[in-house]
């Protein structure tokens, strides 16, 4: 199934900031109607500028996902205001940098209703509409972490491979039936966004994203692709597809490759201010619009030679086989 024609009305959840906020604008400027979920009021309406000024209409939908009742009142009046939705996105966040032995159990909490409990509610709000209708695209911004996780980010690993479960588990029912809602995970590298400098952090550096990074654009360019196709998944960056081969196939030389490099590579030299605020509980950008990008943006990379490889891989895997048996003619034409 491709793009359909007309504007489509999109839900975005963590649209406030970061890649959520990408993703909105890169709806916006297909011209299509994006609802835009997140809990802090100055960057919702940053948001909606950005938006509509790409093209798009927004709307503003004040919530926390991690409430359920929140998420389904968000839902229906989004279909009042706006009609129909063709697209759930879910990309809300947050996460604890530290050392499992220094964690406390409302942080591991926090996590899980935001991260894993908050796309399941979205996935259910989308489900009570799309079902009926028979029709509708469902996507989880993923990351390469949901196959493997790193040190100091044991919740936010953890919540990610549950998404994966529940994904798994969804997409087998939805078939099962026959059912032309679609479920698309899409997993991503490290990401230029705020969330370094909002997230709860134990470690006596600022803390960044493990190189190489991406600015958001790229993937909110591999979820409009979901979007279009309700491709499975995507692997967004080589790194991606490292991570997740990688450990398919040696994942004790990833415990040890880590143990090594991934404390030190997730802190830059900069100290972190002890009284820093963070955004697990309350949100930093309500009186703040802190924007899209971070503040990487002279190490982020722009372009990814290997998301147009993973979104065509088909005619890619086709290319290589075409030369294959081009060598191998031409191989056997030499040696008579």
């Amino acid at each position: 199934m491709t793009r359909s024609k007309r504007p489509r009305i999109v839900v975005v959840t963590g649209a406030s900031a970061g890649a959520g906020r990408a993703v909105a604008v890169a709806f916006g400027k297909r011209g299509d109607t994006v609802a835009l979920i997140a809990r802090g009021r100055a960057g919702l309406e940053g948001a909606k500028t950005e938006v509509e000024s790409a093209g798009g209409q927004a709307l503003v939908v004040p919530c926390d996902v991690a409430d359920a009742d929140a998420v389904e009142a968000a839902a229906e009046r989004i279909e009042t205001e706006l009609g129909p939705i063709d697209v759930w996105v879910n990309v809300a966040m947050t996460g604890v940098f530290s050392y499992v032995k220094d964690m406390k159990p409302e942080e591991y909490k926090r996590v899980t209703e935001v991260n894993y409990l908050g796309f399941v509610y979205g996935t259910l709000s989308a489900l009570r509409r799309m079902l009926p209708r028979d029709s509708g695209r469902i996507i989880q911004f993923g990351s390469a972490l949901a196959y493997r996780g790193i040190p100091l980010q044991s919740a936010y690993c953890g919540s990610k491979h549950a998404i994966q479960g529940f994904c798994d588990s969804l997409r087998a029912e939805l078939l099962s039936e026959n059912s032309k809602v679609t479920v698309s995970m899409v997993q991503m590298p490290a990401i230029n966004t705020p969330q370094f400098d909002w997230l709860r952090t134990r470690m006596p550096r600022k803390a960044q994203p493990v190189p190489p990074i991406f600015q958001p654009e790229i993937p909110a360019a591999a979820i409009l692709y979901a979007a279009d196709t309700g491709r499975r998944e995507i692997l967004v960056g080589a790194s991606t597809w490292v991570a997740v081969w990688g450990n398919n196939i040696l994942p004790a030389v990833g415990d040890w490759y880590l143990a090594k490099t991934g404390i030190n590579g997730q802190m830059t030299g900069q100290a972190q201010p002890a009284d820093a605020p963070d955004n697990m509980f309350h949100p930093l950008d309500d009186d703040r619009d802190w924007g899209m990008h971070g503040r990487f943006d002279d190490r982020a990379r722009t372009t990814s030679w290997q998301l147009p490889l993973d979104e065509h891989r088909a005619l890619f895997a086709g290319a290589l086989a075409v030369a294959a048996a081009g060598v191998w003619g031409l191989s056997r034409a030499l040696r008579k």
